[in-house]
């Protein structure tokens, strides 16, 4: 298995894959969105953000998975099985991205939900 970088915007950081747990991750995320500060950590091919408004996501750009790891600064739950070599998350839901929206599908319900004010450039570049 080769390393795995994490990148962190707004006080980027990197850590080698060896000590990298995605659990970490979310809880660092989950923090930032309940301080209200706007975060966006790639994890290899997986994204995480957090806003200003106190909301967080975890994203897969590849398949457009989404799942809502915060809202309004309360931390909300995911599904994670984690070991040294893999991982598994319970994707909630899909997104996309229309001009300046996120568009968030929620996969038990079929709900779309439109979000205006996330960092989509940084998701497009990134995805």
């Amino acid at each position: 298995m080769g390393r795995k970088t994490i990148k962190r915007r707004l006080g980027n950081r990197h850590i080698e894959g060896k000590d990298f747990q995605l659990a970490d991750e979310i809880r660092y995320i989950q923090r930032r969105a309940a301080e209200h500060d706007g975060r966006f950590v790639t994890v290899g091919s997986l994204a995480l953000f957090s806003t200003y408004t106190g909301d967080a996501w975890l994203l897969d750009p590849e398949d457009h998975f989404a799942a809502r790891l915060a809202r309004d600064g309360d931390p909300e739950e995911v599904y994670l099985e984690e070991t040294d070599a893999r991982f598994a998350i319970g994707w909630k839901g899909k997104y996309r991205i229309e001009g300046d929206a996120f568009v968030y599908i929620d996969k038990d319900s079929g709900r779309v939900v439109t979000i205006l004010g996330y960092p989509i450039r940084w998701i497009a570049e990134w995805g």
